[in-house]
């Protein structure tokens, strides 16, 4: 399969996907090879042949879809965001959510791949905790439609490459060392729930007080879905909340009820949050 065949492939399927070919351009080998395994599986020798199939036989479809998944994941990722999440979201979230009386904190990590992000998010709550943290607990709901990256995900075990960008002493604090890999300690790992979703199925019956959408909805969907998707992502929640996504993210002009953290950084508050 020749790479300019695969990419009019992708403009011509992207879109009836509900994705967006601009999102893929960066990703697009990777998800050639990908499909060029696919038609190996299948005995077709051209990209023709596998829109015949998909044609004949629209189940093929999901997994095109599935091929189309992207999961770049680490600790940490996106430092900056993750120091001012620890320095200033959480401290503010957690102040207003004792104030209201609460003894729970919710945040949801969505297409959260092996967890390196909810995991992020449970470290700095237990090595870095905010003042009101003594009176709440924290409950992550960590999502992804991958139920093999779920499955490596609630094993807690990483290689060494995965925490580069954690500060160095939560490296020894926050791991133990099993086979040559790192495994994340019992009670980093407690606070996390994983489950199979896709974001464009319903949300789940909670509200959150943080929800991390980062490389996802922003990044690969169309505009309209991304429109839709907004309005559910600000549903879920609290007032006031915080969304965070991706560090080359930011909400369509058309979604309304939001307003930037702070100015360079892709953190958006549901009503504003003060500290």
């Amino acid at each position: 399969m020749l790479a300019r065949d695969c990419v009019e492939f992708l403009q011509w399927a992207l879109p009836r996907l509900g994705l967006r070919w601009t999102g893929f351009r960066r990703v697009r080998g990777q998800v050639c090879k990908r499909i060029a395994r696919r038609l190996d599986t299948l005995g077709l020798t051209t990209i023709h042949a596998y829109r015949q199939r998909l044609a004949a036989e629209p189940q093929e479809w999901l997994q095109l879809d599935a091929l189309c998944r992207i999961t770049i994941s680490r600790f940490y990722r996106d430092r900056g965001v993750f120091e001012t999440l620890g320095e200033g979201i959480l401290p503010a979230l957690a102040d207003h959510a004792c104030a209201r009386g609460d003894t729970v904190l919710r945040a949801w990590s969505i297409g959260c791949a092996s967890g390196e992000e909810p995991y992020s998010v449970s470290l700095i709550w237990q090595l870095r905790p905010p003042p009101a943290a003594a009176s709440l607990r924290l409950q992550i709901l960590a999502t992804d439609v991958d139920p093999a990256v779920i499955g490596r995900a609630r094993t807690g075990v990483y290689p060494h490459s995965s925490t580069r960008d954690l500060p160095a002493p939560w490296r020894v604090q926050a791991f133990d060392i099993a086979a040559g890999r790192l495994m994340l300690r019992p009670e980093l790992r407690r606070p996390v729930h994983f489950c199979c979703h896709d974001i464009r199925a319903r949300p789940p019956r909670l509200r959150f007080d943080l929800i991390l959408c980062r490389n996802l909805v922003f990044t690969y969907y169309e505009h309209d879905l991304q429109l839709q998707l907004a309005k559910v992502l600000g549903s879920c929640l609290r007032h006031p909340g915080a969304l965070v996504l991706g560090s080359h993210e930011s909400l369509p002009q058309a979604v309304t009820g939001f307003e930037r953290w702070q100015h360079g950084l892709p953190i958006f508050i549901r009503n504003h949050v003060t500290g």
